[in-house]
Formats: C-alpha cells, structure tokens, sequence
C-alpha cells in the first residue's frame, strides 16, 4: 500500500449499491421551455435540460412541443402525451474503460457532474471521495446538501458529508446518482473512484490492466 493510499485510509461503512434498470415505460406529460415533466414506470421526474433521471434519461432540448432524450446513448424525439414503447431496450456495446498502472497507482481521467476530474481506482474506498477544496471546485455545496458524517481512516476519525453525484463518468461508461463523500481533513486532491461507483459495474484484470465494463 502506498503512502497515498495509507493516507486516505479505508472508510468503513458499507455501501449497498443497486444497479438502476433501464426504465421500460416511459410518457411525456408536460413539455415547457428547457424543461419537461416524465412518467418513468409510474414515477413522476421533472427534467431540467442537461438534467438526468435516476433511470438514466437524460433531456436534451425541450420546448412546449416536443423533448429530446437520451437513453443509452439514443436521442429521440417525443411529442407531449407520447408513450415510449415497453420494447425499447438497447442493445449497444457496453461502455468499457481500460486503467493502465502509474508508478502503482491506477489512475484515469474522467468526469464528475460533467466537469474533468482525476481518478484514483481504489477497491477499499467506500464512496467517489475527495477533499473539501476539490467539491468546491466542482460546485458541491456538501455543507448545505450532504449528510455529516464521521468516518474512521488510518490516521484516526475524519467528519465526512455524504453527498448525491448527479453524475460520474469514467471511460464510455456514465452512471447517475452515484453516492460520494467530501472528507473534512487535508488529503490529496486525487479524487478516489471506489465502491459506490465500482459496485455498479464489472472490474475484471487482464495482466497488469484493469478493465472497468458497464453491467
């Protein structure tokens, strides 16, 4: 274990992470200026544009008319009152994302809420963390949103705010409402890529790589 890696520690709770369905019923019951209202199997959600569900579809554009969405990687255009066929299914390559070591450490770049972030791979971090100077470079008001915490690390007890990620991409592969954590006490400002998003996918090694592959 490298020094780095020490210093973050292994924060020990839990997580139990479900993989979200892609969702098979899908109306449009609302349509306004860069805004639009779904039913997504039974549950209403209120898109902004650039917004995405917790099922994973994204807006686009919206007009009083007609919306845009993205599914899987699919823009199609729908009416106001338009059901999305229960057939639709994707049947696209799975996102991958390959990690080559450096110097030890298994780093690749990616994204957070759609802003270019650094990652560390790390299988014994519970969430996507980082450090408070680097949420607020990204915009996250942990203080206001996050849940407080205290999370025990090897160098003894750190305050934690637990937080909602709209987003986290790494690779091709994009998942939505990952859940993260801002640790309260100086540390790199490497952001760790563990459990929270890594559980949600599948990690497989090919000789010194590491294959990250959407489930």
């Amino acid at each position: 274990m490298t020094l780095q890696q020490r210093h973050w520690g292994c924060l020990l709770i839990i997580i139990l992470s479900i993989t979200p369905a892609l969702a098979r019923d899908i109306q449009v019951l609302g349509l306004f200026n860069n805004m639009a209202i779904l039913d997504v199997d039974g549950k209403q959600r209120k898109l902004r544009v650039g917004d995405s569900s917790p099922e994973g579809i994204k807006l686009i554009t919206a007009d009083s008319e007609k919306a845009v969405l993205e599914i899987k990687g699919k823009r199609i255009t729908y009416a106001l009152g338009q059901k999305i066929s229960a057939s639709f299914a994707s049947d696209e390559r799975k996102g991958e994302a390959r990690v080559w070591p450096n110097h030890s450490l298994y780093t690749i770049p990616g994204a957070i809420n759609n802003q270019p972030v650094q990652f560390m791979v790390d299988t014994g971090a519970s969430w996507v963390a980082m450090n408070t100077r680097m949420a607020r470079k990204l915009g996250i008001n942990y203080r206001y949103e996050g849940d407080q915490s205290v999370a025990g690390t090897a160098g003894g007890n750190v305050r934690v705010f637990l937080v909602k990620l709209q987003s986290v991409k790494v690779g091709e592969i994009e998942l939505q409402n990952v859940d993260g954590a801002v640790i309260d006490s100086p540390t790199s400002d490497e952001i760790l890529l563990g459990a929270s998003f890594l559980n949600r996918i599948d990690l497989m090694r090919e000789g010194q790589m590491m294959l990250l592959r959407e489930k």
